[in-house]
């Protein structure tokens, strides 16, 4: 699939490129090559003469067992594996902002802007959904406490109930009359 042009791409087709593997989110050369209208060759090339700018914590090549994984995840065909004699390279979200410095086209850079919104609303999903997990826990930990309060003032409740209905004869007290 060639995509003509960069603001002609869905943000949904950039997300479902998006994958996580090693625990980042990453982008992978042939996507990311597809999307720049580039052939992966030329990219990998661009990143090989490159690599300076590119340490592990921007790219790493998947290994074979990553690979198959990834493969076997989303039930990629033998067919989309032809063609591959190396491993894929992963671009993490700085890995695919540096890769716009070494593919000096408009169009790669009009698709890294899309990419870098795409990923920079990604992680406000995330850093949302991890208020509101925090939050939740909060509000469960003063349920917790409530609850103890609650069964606290019911069982006073039960000592006074029970203390009514079994009162022990009190001693009067004050002035006592002599009669």
């Amino acid at each position: 699939m060639k995509i003509e042009n960069a603001s002609m791409v869905p943000d949904k087709i950039i997300t479902e490129k998006i994958y996580l593997i090693r625990e980042q989110k990453v982008m992978l050369d042939r996507d990311l090559a597809e999307l720049y209208g580039v052939e992966t060759k030329r990219l990998k090339e661009a990143v090989k003469r490159n690599l300076f700018r590119f340490p592990a914590d921007f790219m790493f090549e998947l290994t074979l067992e990553e690979f198959n994984n990834w493969r076997t995840q989303f039930a990629t065909s033998n067919a989309e594996k032809m063609g591959l004699r190396y491993s894929p390279m992963a671009f993490t979200e700085h890995g695919v902002l540096m890769l716009s410095s070494i593919l000096n086209s408009k169009k790669a850079i009009e698709v890294n802007i899309q990419i870098m919104r795409i990923f920079t609303r990604i992680r406000q999903i995330f850093t949302d959904t991890l208020s509101l997990k925090l939050e939740v826990e909060e509000i469960k930990k003063r349920l917790k406490n409530q609850d103890k309060n609650i069964e606290l003032v019911f069982k006073y409740l039960d000592n006074l109930i029970t203390r009514q209905q079994n009162p022990t004869p009190r001693k009067r007290i004050g002035y006592k009359a002599n009669n």
